[in-house]
């Protein structure tokens, strides 16, 4: 809620086609009119190649809109892959891009060994499915997953993950990423704000959990993920008390991928009180 009284809905955490969302940039601004969010960041994995188009189909069609140019950072933190949202960064930034560039190189790596270990365990073709899935966009796991399904080794993404994908299965590739200091660095000198994503889905104990909260704190991390749409009880309660002991600014974003039943734009995203909204630091934003 702004100083009016207007309940204002800030989304800053989606995805679009330009790495493994479904919905093109411009076909995800209009739904998050639809779905009544005022504020949305576009944040895809290691590009921001939807930024500009989806800033255009914002100003074509006067979309009552304010997007947020950001991305989404893959990271290794102990071995454990963790995600740095970057917000409000200027993403024509020449070291955000030398970073972003990397980590595509790095992803196209993976892939192909993704692809070579299914090859082996007789699932041929994943590469080129993967890349036809990703339409050019930045690929990930997901679009091998999206493969998979369609070639009926799994009935859902979540399937396909437990059975191929995930740690120690017949598809998993140890990723390579950049470190979580780097990419606070990198985000900071973009003129952004660095966030921790979804803190509560990387599966740590509460002592791991608080460790990572520390360190994130420590590389000098600006915020992190307290809020989204779909969580477990009390979840949201206990983020932001971490996020007061650490003393981090506190955000929320449905990490929206697809139209889907549990997972929406804007969808129950309210921070609880006694945490300082990122939104708060920035200049011209309701």
């Amino acid at each position: 809620m702004n100083e009016t009284g207007r309940v204002i809905i800030h989304d800053l955490h989606s995805h679009t086609s330009a790495s493994d969302g479904v919905l093109s940039p411009d076909a995800l601004v209009q739904r998050a009119v639809d779905m009544r969010v005022n504020v949305l960041a576009i944040t895809d994995h290691d590009t921001v190649a939807g930024i500009a188009p989806a800033r255009q189909a914002i100003a074509d069609a006067n979309l009552p809109l304010q997007l947020v140019s950001g991305v989404e950072i893959s990271t290794l933190w102990e071995n454990i892959e963790i995600h740095v949202v970057g917000l409000n960064i200027e993403e024509t930034h020449p070291q955000i891009t030398h970073l972003l560039r990397a980590q595509s190189e790095r992803r196209q790596q993976r892939a192909v060994l993704i692809a070579e270990r299914l090859d082996k365990a007789k699932i041929p073709g994943a590469l080129e499915g993967a890349m036809r899935h990703a339409q050019g966009g930045e690929i990930t796991r997901g679009h091998f997953a999206r493969f998979l399904v369609e070639e009926k080794r799994a009935n859902s993404i979540a399937d396909v993950f437990k059975k191929y994908l995930a740690k120690g299965k017949t598809g998993y590739v140890a990723p390579q990423w950049c470190t979580i200091q780097q990419a606070i660095d990198v985000i900071h000198q973009a003129g952004g704000q660095a966030v921790l994503a979804h803190p509560a889905r990387y599966g740590l104990s509460a002592k791991w959990l608080k460790r990572l909260l520390a360190y994130f704190s420590e590389c000098g991390g600006d915020a992190m993920e307290v809020a989204q749409c779909q969580q477990a009880p009390n979840e949201r309660t206990l983020l932001a008390s971490y996020a007061r002991q650490f003393n981090l600014l506190a955000s929320q974003g449905s990490d929206f991928h697809q139209p889907c039943a549990w997972i929406e734009l804007g969808r129950k995203l309210w921070l609880p009180a006694g945490v300082e909204p990122v939104w708060l630091r920035w200049a011209n934003c309701p």
